[in-house]
């Protein structure tokens, strides 16, 4: 499953306590992000403990795993500071802690400078579709991002590489 061969990995965004990406959270998913720059993947197991009856992964980390790829997703394919505006989650298959996932989200649609439309999959280590996604992300500039309070100067920073990358 962890066929990244053609996917270059990502620039970790930083020291930050994010749920979804974080490497230093350790209630978190601590996702990684690799991408052939169509679209951005991830290859994960949800831990135990966020896990529910016969461990099954609650429906809120699934939405969680499939927001953080669609952000991901335009923060570097779009080259912006997103935010999330509303989004769609179908559950087609259970999904199970401590199982191989992969994770993919790539963008369909630039609605304006100001919005995109992106989508999210999630697949289990048989690659079958368990949950799917789209979302309506907000595109902010950096500049803007800070005067609304978004962002600081050091999670900006922290998001040079992947804004900047080529």
């Amino acid at each position: 499953m962890n066929n990244d061969i053609k996917y270059k990995k990502l620039p970790d965004s930083g020291a930050h306590n994010c749920f979804g990406c974080s490497p230093s959270n350790p209630s978190g998913l601590k996702m990684k992000f690799f991408s052939n720059d169509q679209s951005i993947v991830s290859y994960l197991s949800v831990p135990d403990h966020l896990g529910g009856w016969n461990r099954l992964v609650h429906g809120g980390v699934i939405s969680t795993m499939l927001d953080e790829i669609m952000s991901w997703s335009a923060i570097y394919l779009l080259k912006k500071i997103t935010l999330t505006k509303s989004m769609t989650v179908d559950f087609i298959k259970p999904v199970y802690t401590e199982q191989a996932l992969r994770v993919e989200g790539k963008i369909l649609e630039i609605v304006s400078r100001h919005e995109a439309v992106v989508s999210g999959l999630l697949y289990n280590n048989k690659e079958e579709l368990c949950a799917k996604s789209n979302g309506i992300f907000a595109l902010l500039s950096p500049q803007i991002s800070k005067r609304l309070g978004i962002m600081d100067d050091d999670a900006l920073r922290s998001l040079e590489p992947l804004l900047n990358a080529q």
